[in-house]
């Protein structure tokens, strides 16, 4: 008896989205520029730069963003967070964004440097939250504002539903839509969407794919993200088999996709971490090919 096999039906009818972090060395930069060219012909909807905790990559960011611009026909979404500036940085940063022809913006509150100890002050003269940077980016101009979202709750919150109040603030100060952290259970991400219909949030839900390229990582990354043991398991023994581990990586994270699509899922938001081989393979396997290219020629 023949078998279809398990991805060969899969039409391709999704959007997805991508996200990079800004280089810190010449070669991070190349590896990057290569990210962004092996996977701009999917035709992604946006594609968001990171900025790093308190601010910390804030000018390469910003390069990186305005290179995206000028060089390619991507639409790109700049990182910005409340940590260590005041309202009028932010809002010079988001006025220089706007000049730049940058139209999107992913508003966040950020994680605090190292040296606050992990915890989270306001500036005396910022922006108090995401929802209030929210707010003060949508009067400013008008952007495309995407936010955060835990479909596990975010690690500072008291409870799930002061969670979910905390998202509708974001998004009734005028957030567009929200872009999930990293998860692993589909069941998770059904109930997520379950609670925020409940709550009255009707906004696009992006849910984050993250490929595991490195186990231990992902466990200081996740804050409250279950790490299944079926997935651990998945990975016993591939701490020194690079190679091994990208393919099961892949593997997990497209069957994860594939459940999502069963359930209706048509848009995804994948973390490459700068690498484009398992995003643009997951993306194959979803039925997802290549469009016309997007990057430009740079001019001599």
């Amino acid at each position: 008896m023949s078998r279809t096999p398990l991805f060969a039906r899969m039409p391709g009818d999704i959007n997805v989205s991508f996200e990079f972090f800004p280089p810190k060395t010449d070669a991070m930069e190349t590896q990057l520029w290569d990210a962004i060219d092996a996977l701009a012909p999917l035709d992604p909807s946006f594609v968001s730069v990171t900025y790093g905790a308190g601010g910390s990559t804030r000018e390469r960011t910003h390069a990186t963003v305005a290179r995206l611009v000028r060089e390619t026909a991507l639409v790109p979404a700049a990182h910005l967070t409340c940590v260590g500036a005041s309202r009028g940085e932010i809002d010079e940063i988001a006025d220089r964004y706007w000049e730049a022809g940058v139209r999107h913006i992913v508003a966040l509150r950020g994680d605090p440097p190292p040296s606050a100890g992990g915890v989270f002050t306001p500036h005396p003269g910022g922006y108090a939250s995401a929802a209030d940077l929210v707010a003060g980016l949508s009067k400013r101009h008008a952007f495309d504002l995407s936010v955060a979202a835990y479909p596990e709750m975010h690690p500072e919150s008291p409870s799930i539903a002061a969670d979910l109040d905390n998202l509708k603030r974001k998004i009734d100060a005028g957030a567009t839509r929200a872009i999930t952290q990293f998860f692993f259970n589909a069941d998770t991400w059904f109930r997520f969407v379950d609670r925020a219909l409940a709550a009255g949030i009707t906004v696009p839900l992006l849910p984050g794919i993250m490929p595991v390229t490195n186990l231990a990582g992902i466990r200081r990354m996740g804050g409250n993200t279950e790490i299944p043991a079926w997935l651990t398991a998945m990975f016993s023994g591939l701490d020194e088999r690079a190679g091994p581990r990208a393919l099961v990586a892949a593997v997990v994270a497209t069957d994860l996709c594939r459940a999502l699509y069963a359930g209706g899922v048509r848009d995804f938001h994948f973390y490459t971490l700068n690498r484009a081989e398992q995003v643009f393979a997951i993306c194959q396997l979803l039925g997802l090919r290549p469009g016309a290219h997007c990057v430009k020629e740079v001019a001599e």
